[in-house]
């Protein structure tokens, strides 16, 4: 009698697993659908908030001599008004009152949009979110636009997509 009620049981417990996997699979399988495409774990909301560039947003020597042509200016003079050093690289500067760039207008949002910054044409699609996942709930907390609690690999999954598409 004890073996057909451990047997039984067994049965029971193999049951309730197999359902808990199925249910958990389904789950997996909605969030898979659910997160296909970068529009589906970020849409711009033109809030201006990755304007603040939190640490500075970065410019290349590139960016420079393109915004620099776009503003009529030199690359050199561009840097002494528009720029810090933050270590060796160069970001651009930010209002002292909104913290904001200093190309962010209320009512014009970006006044470079044309040629913009590469760390701004790649937000939020950024290689420190491959290299620590965690960075994305961190960046929605400043960001409308971004979807919290994606599972970490299909985030990176279409992370790395985007970054490879821009190069």
């Amino acid at each position: 009698m004890d073996f057909e009620l451990d047997n039984l049981s067994t049965k029971q417990v193999s049951q309730s697993i197999y359902q808990t996997d199925v249910e958990s699979k389904k789950c997996e399988d909605n969030l898979d659908s659910q997160f296909k495409t970068p529009d589906d774990i970020f849409k711009c909301v033109m809030c201006g908030e990755c304007c603040r560039g939190f640490g500075g947003t970065y410019v290349t020597e590139d960016d420079i001599k393109k915004i620099a042509q776009f503003i009529h200016c030199d690359a050199v003079k561009f840097k002494a008004e528009f720029c810090s050093k933050s270590g060796s690289k160069y970001v651009l500067s930010q209002h002292k009152q909104s913290g904001k760039c200093i190309f962010f207008h209320n009512e014009k949002q970006c006044s470079i949009h044309p040629v913009k910054p590469r760390m701004c044409r790649n937000w939020p699609f950024i290689q420190t979110v491959v290299n620590h996942p965690e960075n994305w709930n961190a960046m929605a907390d400043s960001c409308p636009g971004m979807i919290k609690d994606v599972p970490e690999d299909i985030l990176i999954n279409i992370v790395s997509s985007e970054i490879i598409k821009q190069k």
